[in-house]
């Protein structure tokens, strides 16, 4: 086995598991209900309080290196515990664990100043406020990071944006104070030079919300909103890095991005399964439960053996992180990024049909499941571009020409 969990890392899965069992599941319908009575948009109360006890327990930034605030577990350790939150929808915000904080943090903790460090990173340590990404373009075709359009231009000892976004996730919340932003700060550069990142609280003027998209139906907590950026007047002290580093800072931050997803993906995975079979011992067609029907059981052991063959991919992909880093990794990470939501997304399907008419409903999690996986299989690159990274580097091993 290339890779080993520590006895640190498993003791922390260990309270993890043990925090979920007493307290993030019996939570579920206290956070639905307080949810659906505060807003869509709200912070139901009960999250604060998990929040509160996570952090007595001491399982807060786990994915952080120590210097930054985090636990310093490596990639492997951290895999199968984002594998439970996975299970929960709202579990890695508890933990403050949940994108799109956890890529924000890594950037500032990687390439923002002192000021910077201290203004918007220690808040979103402390679980104080929440972030947003802002890359995806609704008139650019987003998959290529060159075709970013939004302008930022220097005047003076700022910059002025103007432009769009979309699918700023997370930022109709009130929590949300601040935005990571990509724009095009030296059109005239080479392709990979010309975009930069910077750092633009929220309350800047020039900034509204525009039109909100909804999720294959679901108005999602946050929002996955368009953000307009009207003169948008930001110092120039709040870049990130250097000017032209935006694309190299944007794949620094999706590389770990993706392998966490796809850990929480496997999490989402076993949900599923789970409730396949219990709803299939609960139900009985033709005198035979639907737990015992061959075509289930079929579906069950292919649940079994996909799941436990990603988890695999992933945990090795893991391992390559934690020897050399994430472009050490690249052609794998892009590779699990394909196939986690597909087997997933199976898996939901499956069990859905399990559920019967009531598995569409809200009366079980596996509709938005279903729509969360969809997304994913767009989210962060979509799968025809990871293919296309993958196979470019297996036919550069024999090209000669």
């Amino acid at each position: 086995m290339p890779y080993a969990f520590t006895e640190r890392g498993q003791q922390t899965l260990a309270e993890v598991r043990e925090l979920m069992e007493e307290h993030i599941f019996p939570a579920e319908a206290v956070f639905a209900d307080q949810l659906a009575a505060g807003g869509v948009h709200s912070d139901p109360p009960v999250l604060e309080e998990l929040k509160a006890e996570a952090r007595r327990r001491g399982l807060w930034n786990l994915f952080l290196p120590p210097e930054s605030g985090g636990s310093g577990l490596s990639t492997v350790d951290y895999a199968p515990i984002s594998e439970e939150l996975g299970k929960v929808v709202f579990a890695a915000e508890v933990l403050n664990c949940a994108a799109p904080d956890t890529g924000n943090m890594e950037l500032l903790h990687r390439f923002a100043s002192t000021e910077l460090k201290e203004q918007w990173l220690q808040p979103l340590l402390d679980g104080e406020i929440r972030s947003a990404f802002g890359m995806t373009e609704p008139d650019s075709a987003s998959s290529d990071a060159g075709n970013i359009a939004m302008e930022m231009t220097r005047d003076g000892d700022d910059y002025v944006l103007r432009g769009r976004k979309w699918f700023s996730t997370g930022a109709c919340s009130d929590r949300c104070k601040v935005f990571l932003v990509m724009a095009r700060s030296n059109p005239e550069g080479l392709p990979h030079q010309r975009h930069s990142i910077i750092v633009v609280p929220k309350d800047t003027p020039g900034i509204t919300v525009g039109f909100e998209p909804l999720i294959f139906g679901y108005e999602e907590r946050g929002g996955h909103p368009e953000v307009i950026y009207d003169d948008v007047r930001v110092p120039a002290r709040n870049l990130l890095g250097n000017e032209g580093e935006g694309f190299a800072l944007a794949q620094a931050r999706l590389g770990p991005g993706r392998i966490h997803h796809c850990m929480r993906m496997i999490g989402v995975g076993e949900r599923a399964l789970e409730l396949m079979i219990r709803r299939g011992l609960e139900r009985e067609t033709f005198g035979t439960r639907v737990a015992d029907q061959g075509i289930i059981r079929h579906w069950i052991a292919d649940a079994r053996i996909q799941l436990d063959m990603a988890r695999q991919y992933v945990l090795n992909t893991a391992s390559l992180i934690d020897e050399g880093g994430a472009k050490s990794a690249r052609t794998e990470i892009a590779g699990i990024k394909v196939v986690v939501p597909n087997i997933v997304q199976l898996i939901v399907d499956r069990a859905i049909q399990v559920h019967g008419a009531a598995g569409v409903t809200q009366l079980f999690p596996l509709a938005a499941m279903h729509a969360g996986i969809r997304t994913l299989r767009i989210a962060d690159g979509p799968d025809e571009v990871h293919e296309m990274t993958i196979a470019r580097r297996e036919v550069r091993r024999f090209d000669t020409a």
